[in-house]
């Protein structure tokens, strides 16, 4: 099999900007820990920039792709927060890394240039789980009109709990899906 530049600065530039952020990584540091020159990684990418941009949609169409998947509702609210909590801890186990960079890119500043890239992948999946909730809204009165809320709230919910993991605090287990898809129910219904 033949020796993939491209994956090798994906996999590299992933386990510097989880380790040390996004900013502080540059591109010299990229390219020795892969191998490579400077010009290989601009032929693949053209930019440091580029490179973040490859590696989002990458890594993050997955966790999209989980999320949609799991987001389908079907007249079981309970059943489909559940599938929802699961897609987001299994993939935070499984791209531990990669979750840690996101998260980092969803809290740098507003402006800078991490978090302007991360934006599409968030509001993608802030898309998706305010669909689900106007969806399910048909079933449960109670919910009309606060999709938005209830989307941000179980995403943040979910972020917390990923980054207490990630930080070694708690584990993503089955005790704390049924915690926290218990405790966000409780909240939605009332």
């Amino acid at each position: 099999m033949a020796y993939d530049n491209r994956a090798n600065l994906v996999i590299h530039a992933l386990r510097l900007f989880a380790s040390r952020g996004y900013d502080a990584v540059s591109v010299q540091e990229v390219v020795e820990a892969a191998g490579v020159t400077k010009p290989t990684l601009y032929h693949y990418f053209g930019s440091k920039r580029g490179l973040l941009d490859a590696l989002l949609a990458e890594r993050g169409g997955r966790l999209v792709q989980a999320v949609q998947e799991a987001a389908s509702y079907r007249g079981d609210l309970p059943l489909t927060l559940r599938k929802v909590t699961i897609a987001y801890f299994s993939f935070a186990r499984e791209q531990s890394a990669f979750y840690r960079l996101l998260l980092s890119l969803w809290l740098a500043p507003p402006s800078s240039e991490g978090h302007q890239a991360v934006l599409p992948l968030l509001q993608q999946q802030q898309d998706l789980l305010e669909a689900l909730f106007a969806q399910a809204a048909k079933d449960h009165g109670n919910m009309k009109g606060r999709h938005q809320a209830y989307a941000a709230t179980l995403l943040g919910m979910i972020n917390t709990y990923v980054g207490l993991a990630l930080n070694e605090h708690i584990d993503l287990d089955d005790a704390l899906l049924y915690q926290a898809v218990h405790q966000f129910q409780h909240g939605i219904y009332s």
